[in-house]
C-alpha cells in the first residue's frame, strides 16, 4: 500500500502541475491594475514554524506550502498527512508539559479537492491600496479547514493571506527552511522538547533565522469564523516596477530596430532584383548577367570600388606633402 500511495502521489504532482492556473492563480502571470507580477521564481516546498506554548501543552506548528503547484509527496510530515493536492498545509505536534502523550496531525490550508475539484478563490490587492507607505502585493487564497483545537469540534474554513512585500535587496529565498533541513528540525525539537518543563517561554515564538525573507505573522480565527494563516514574504519580485527592471534593455533595443532595419533592406534589394530579372528574361530574352537590372553597373562595382580605394590612398598620401611645387 505504501508503494501504490507513494505512485498516486507521483501521478497526482505529474498530472495536476497546472492546477494553480486552471483554478484562476498563476504564479508566474499575475496581472492586476495594469501591472504584472512573475512569482514563479519563489516555486518550491518552503517551510515556516511556529511554537505555541500553554499551561498544559507545548504545540510546534509546521507549515509548509507551494505558491506554485501543489505540495504533492510534501503533504506528509510525521506520520500526517493533508492531501497531496493542496499547496499549503500545516502540521501540529502537540505534547503535554507532563510528558503524558502527544499527537501530530495535519490540516489543510490552501488548496484543491482531488480531481481538481473546488476553488482557491484568489483575491488580489495591491499594498499600496491598503498603505500607501508600502509596495508589494497581497494573495488570499482558501480551500482548506481546521477544526480547531478539538476534535469534536465543527471544521471551519481556512485561507492563507500573504503580503509579498517589494525588497530590491532580496530574491525572497535567504532563510527558508527547506525539507532538506526536516532531519535537522526533528532532532532539535526532541531535544527541546526533552527538557524539563519544556524550555519555552510562554506566548507565541517563530523558530528559524529572524532574518528569513517568509515570515509567519498569525494563524487565527477571522470574524467570519475562518481560520487565517498570515505570512509575510520580502522578496524583488513584488516591486511594482521590477518586470520593466528586467524587461530589454536600451541597447537590446537598439539593436532590434537595426536588424529589423537590416532585413526590410535585404528582402527590397532581393525583391528589386527578382523582378527585374523577370522583366528582362520576358521582355528582352536576357540571360546571364543582362538579366540583372542595372547588370553593367553590377559588374563594374569591384573596378568602380578598385578606383574609389586608389583616390582616397593617393589623397591621404598627398596630404602628407607640401605639394608638386617648391620655393624658388
Amino acid at each position: 500500500m505504501q508503494i501504490q500511495s507513494s505512485g498516486f502521489s507521483l501521478l497526482l504532482s505529474a498530472l495536476l502541475p497546472s492546477l494553480a492556473s486552471a483554478s484562476g492563480f498563476d504564479c508566474a502571470d499575475i496581472r492586476l491594475n495594469n501591472y504584472k507580477y512573475d512569482l514563479s521564481p519563489l516555486k518550491g516546498v518552503h517551510e515556516v514554524t511556529n511554537t505555541v506554548t500553554t499551561d498544559d501543552f507545548v504545540t510546534n506548528t509546521t507549515y509548509r506550502l507551494n505558491i506554485c503547484n501543489i505540495l504533492g509527496s510534501a503533504a506528509r510530515f510525521d506520520g500526517a498527512t493533508c492531501g497531496t493536492s493542496k499547496n499549503i498545509c500545516g502540521f501540529a505536534h502537540r505534547k503535554a508539559k507532563d510528558g503524558n502523550g502527544g499527537s501530530t496531525f495535519g490540516f489543510p490550508i490552501v488548496g484543491l479537492e482531488p480531481l481538481g475539484q473546488g476553488s482557491k478563490n484568489p483575491q488580489l490587492k495591491r499594498l499600496k491600496d491598503l498603505d500607501p507607505e508600502t509596495e508589494g502585493l497581497r494573495v488570499r487564497l482558501e480551500g482548506g479547514s481546521y477544526k480547531g483545537d478539538g476534535n469534536d469540534q465543527k471544521a471551519k474554513k481556512a485561507a492563507a493571506v500573504i503580503d509579498f512585500q517589494c525588497d530590491h535587496e532580496r530574491s525572497g529565498l535567504e532563510g527558508l527552511r527547506t525539507l532538506a533541513d526536516e532531519l535537522e528540525t526533528k532532532e532539535r525539537r526532541k531535544r527541546v522538547e526533552g527538557e524539563e518543563g519544556g524550555g519555552l517561554p510562554a506566548g507565541n515564538s517563530t523558530s528559524g533565522n529572524s532574518t528569513s525573507s517568509l515570515q509567519f505573522k498569525s494563524f487565527a480565527q477571522s470574524d467570519d469564523d475562518t481560520y487565517i494563516l498570515r505570512l509575510d514574504w520580502r522578496t524583488k519580485y513584488a516591486c511594482d516596477e521590477f518586470e520593466d527592471d528586467k524587461g530589454d534593455t536600451p541597447s537590446s533595443k537598439s539593436w532590434g530596430f537595426f536588424t529589423w532595419l537590416i532585413i526590410i533592406a535585404f528582402l527590397c534589394i532581393a525583391t528589386y532584383l527578382i523582378f527585374g530579372s523577370w522583366l528582362n528574361y520576358n521582355r528582352y530574352g536576357a540571360r546571364g548577367w543582362d538579366l540583372l537590372p542595372h547588370g553593367d553597373t553590377i559588374r563594374d562595382i569591384p573596378y568602380l570600388f578598385q578606383d574609389w580605394l586608389r583616390r582616397v590612398i593617393n589623397t591621404l598620401q598627398g596630404s602628407g606633402s607640401r605639394g608638386g611645387y617648391s620655393a624658388v
